[in-house]
């Protein structure tokens, strides 16, 4: 799997731009805030529907413009893959694949598999527990065509549950109407919980040993799923709550209040650990992602690494770098010094300022 081309129009900063990508190593350079990760993120945009950056879809077209475009074509086991973008300003996003409009976006998760690692992800280990939930959901909704469809309609389901329980606290008599919401509830949110625990389980068969090889065999990391509430309890603990959801004028209990730990030689890293075992933590995770989805789905996902070199030592940089093989990469960077020393070849290296990109080789 490797995406052959990009086009944009009116995304970002750029008004227009085509660029035919290696199969390999595609190196992105130049100074900051020049544009580098507006490209990384049109590519991501097409795997998962969403911006990494938590953005509205008007929010990503270029500013003056009512409408941007994306386009793409990839190769998936041999077959062109050509997807069209339109984001529109007052409107939800058009797409296309071969031609062919999408009824919803969920169409289109599943057909590009991503593994994205930026500076923030380093902070994964350390950040509140809707980091680590953001983590599982992008992960598994390109994964499991299921898990993408239990989840919309969970939050959905949250937010009607929440918005009726604002309209209790005027008027009391619709409290009948909660156990409708609570069955719905518990149904998609039983489902969310049994593979999440089955995702997490997977993801610690892999990265227990690729951690021990960070680490120089002197850490044992495991991961451990910690559920709001176990999946046969939902439906109970949402009855058992309602009188302080009804307070509160929100949903207390659920999947959408799961979590997870990383455990190394029984200590806890988001809370006692050093800023370096967070770090050899947060890799070891992104590791692991790769393996586990190049085993899902039979191929290898296409890696970005946003800048995140410059944040990584040399040792975990040589460990990063050396998974690469295989695999279509794209690595932003503000200068060319950092690859001097390191075994890999750069396929296509393009120079990135102010919106004009320049194939340099």
């Amino acid at each position: 799997m490797y995406i052959r081309s990009l086009q944009l129009a009116n995304f970002r900063n750029y008004e227009s731009l085509s660029l035919e990508f290696s199969e390999g190593t595609n190196i992105l350079y130049g100074d900051n805030a020049q544009g580098k990760t507006n490209i990384l993120e049109a590519l991501y945009l097409v795997a998962t529907t969403k911006s990494h950056r938590s953005v509205r879809d008007r929010d990503m077209i270029r500013f003056g413009c009512q409408e941007g475009h994306i386009r793409t074509v990839l190769i998936k086991n041999g077959v062109d893959y050509q997807v069209d973008m339109h984001l529109r300003a007052a409107k939800t996003k058009g797409l296309a694949i071969n031609g062919q409009k999408l009824k919803r976006a969920s169409q289109l998760m599943g057909l590009l598999h991503i593994v994205f690692f930026s500076p923030e992800d380093l902070t994964i280990v350390k950040n509140g527990p809707a980091y680590r939930r953001h983590f599982l959901d992008m992960e598994l909704c390109q994964l499991d065509g299921d898990y993408l469809f239990n989840l919309n309609h969970y939050n959905r389901i949250v937010d009607q549950r929440n918005r009726l329980l604002k309209e209790i606290w005027n008027n009391p008599d619709l409290e009948a109407t909660l156990d409708v919401w609570d069955d719905q509830l518990a149904d998609y949110g039983t489902k969310i919980i049994a593979r999440r625990r089955e995702f997490m389980e997977q993801l610690a068969d892999l990265i227990g040993d690729i951690h021990l090889r960070l680490s120089g065999g002197r850490e044992h990391l495991s991961l451990q799923y910690l559920p709001d509430t176990e999946a046969a309890a939902l439906k109970e603990k949402l009855l058992q709550n309602r009188e302080r959801d009804k307070y509160l004028k929100s949903t207390s209990v659920g999947p959408h209040k799961d979590d997870f730990s990383f455990v190394c030689n029984e200590i806890d890293l988001r809370k006692f650990g050093s800023q370096g075992q967070q770090r050899t933590c947060a890799l070891s995770l992104k590791l692991a992602e790769i393996e586990l989805v190049k085993k899902m789905i039979g191929d290898s996902p296409v890696l970005m690494l946003d800048d995140v070199l410059s944040e990584l030592d040399t040792n975990r940089q040589n460990t990063l770098l050396d998974s690469l093989g295989g695999i279509q990469t794209f690595i932003t960077c503000t200068g060319l010094d950092e690859f001097v020393s390191h075994r890999f070849a750069i396929d296509r290296l393009y120079r990135v300022e102010n919106g004009v990109v320049t194939q340099s080789n």
